[in-house]
């Protein structure tokens, strides 16, 4: 069998593609990649792909919290027509377990949280930053010019440590928006309330969940469950599933991780291959601890087992609680995130052992009580980094789009970017394609 153009995955950017008519190839038996729910029964092991009839389960996510933010206004009209939405202001702090302290995010706009004598301090050290500008090739070099050595101390350098996997020393500064350097909110934030900033001020969530939005836009696309691809023949134009069978192709619009179709299809290129971190995500469902934060999500700079976020579904919207625990506030639904080295995926038995160390930190800072739904998840290609000076992502794109092939989305182009952008670069590949096909 060949195919004019097909799609590999059905994340958010192959379904995007793939509501152009365009045959979508899945590994899953169900649409969303990691943007996808699913949802457990108090004290239950098996996940459901579906809420049961009586409301009584908790939603988790398969890759943690997945919120809606930016978005060119078409996208996001097409996201409301397919799924309603909610629209959502962030809450969000830096929590400081050495000072018990929460300060709003982001920490930098709000250094009178830490007293007046420590907040002359860092602004001093991110003024002289301003006047003195010095070049910078990686991260840790970049945070450090522009926050300072006090607050890179206290926040910044043990948090990118967690969040990285130990790779903060040696990528490129990058994503610089997520920790945003604005002199006027750090001024005024330093005497009084400083305004929200950054790139998800506000950001939505369909009112069901991710997972409806996903199966309604899977349900306008020609979609091929369980083809897991175990390779790719650029030369002969074939792709070979773990079931298999095997498809060929004129033109192949691959949403996969980039490393993995470089893998995939024996290409190789000049340049060192970037990291690609893996994360491991603990979904937790549990009795409300008295000291739970109100915030959608909590940067940590260190913890007892190495996580660096915590993020809590439920403050975002109670629907992610069982319908019996939607009022009154005594149930949380959380997830608890850890990066781990390529290559470093722990043991079942030791992403048991990592969920318990969760819970047990959570309840000693009373966050939680009893925990009664625990599920790990595993994410392999989570972040997209680059080794300082690398020209690798470029070269492999250039070697890929020579045979045929073009990687589009997140994952595929190596760029951070979120659902509604993701879910953009699907429609305009997908509308493209079919431009060509029908003058061809």
């Amino acid at each position: 069998m060949k195919e004019d153009i097909i799609v590999l995955g059905a994340g958010m950017t192959g379904l995007g593609a793939g509501l152009s008519g365009i045959p979508v190839y899945e590994a899953a038996e169900g649409p969303g990649g990691i943007c996808s729910s699913y949802y457990m029964r108090p004290d239950a092991t098996e996940r459901m792909p579906f809420a049961p009839s009586d409301g009584e389960a908790y939603r988790f996510e398969l890759g943690g919290g997945h919120w809606i933010f930016g978005g060119d206004p078409a996208v996001l009209r097409l996201i409301r027509s397919v799924a309603p939405v909610k629209t959502y202001e962030r809450k969000s702090s830096v929590w400081l377990p050495a000072q018990g302290a929460f300060v709003p995010y982001p920490l930098q706009n709000h250094l009178r949280c830490l007293g007046p004598q420590l907040a002359a301090k860092c602004l001093k050290e991110m003024v002289d930053g301003l006047a003195f500008p010095r070049r910078t090739n990686r991260m840790s070099e970049w945070l450090e010019a522009n926050f300072g050595g006090s607050l890179c101390e206290m926040f910044f350098t043990p948090f990118h440590k967690l969040y990285t996997a130990g790779l903060w020393e040696k990528i490129a500064p990058q994503d610089g928006y997520k920790s945003p350097l604005d002199m006027g909110a750090v001024l005024q934030g330093t005497l009084s309330s400083a305004p929200p900033v950054g790139y998800n001020t506000t950001f939505i969530y369909p009112e069901e969940g991710l997972n409806v939005l996903a199966q309604r836009l899977a349900a306008s696309c020609d979609i091929r469950y369980g083809k897991k691809v175990m390779r790719i023949d650029p030369t002969e134009k074939e792709i070979e599933f773990a079931d298999g069978t095997r498809v060929g192709y004129e033109t192949l619009v691959s949403t996969l991780p980039l490393n993995k179709v470089m893998e995939m299809t024996g290409l190789r290129v000049d340049a060192k291959a970037d990291p690609s971190p893996s994360v491991l995500v603990v979904n937790i469902g549990a009795e409300r601890g008295p000291k739970c934060p109100d915030d959608h999500w909590v940067y940590l700079p260190s913890s007892r087992a190495g996580f660096h976020r915590v993020g809590f579904y439920s403050n975002v919207d109670c629907s992610f609680l069982p319908q019996s625990a939607r009022e009154g506030g005594e149930r949380v639904s959380i997830y608890v995130e850890k990066a781990y080295p390529e290559g470093a995926r722990p043991s079942a038995t030791e992403a048991v052992e990592f969920s318990k160390a969760v819970v047990k930190e959570l309840q000693q800072w009373e966050w939680v009580g009893d925990a009664e739904a625990i599920d790990p998840t595993w994410i392999e290609v989570a972040y997209t980094w680059s080794w300082s000076g690398s020209s690798w992502k470029q070269q492999a794109l250039k070697e890929l789009e020579a045979t045929g092939i073009y990687q589009v989305g997140r994952y595929a182009r190596w760029v951070f970017q979120g659902i509604a952008d993701s879910l953009r670069d699907g429609l305009l590949i997908g509308a493209a394609m079919s431009a060509s096909r029908q003058r061809d």
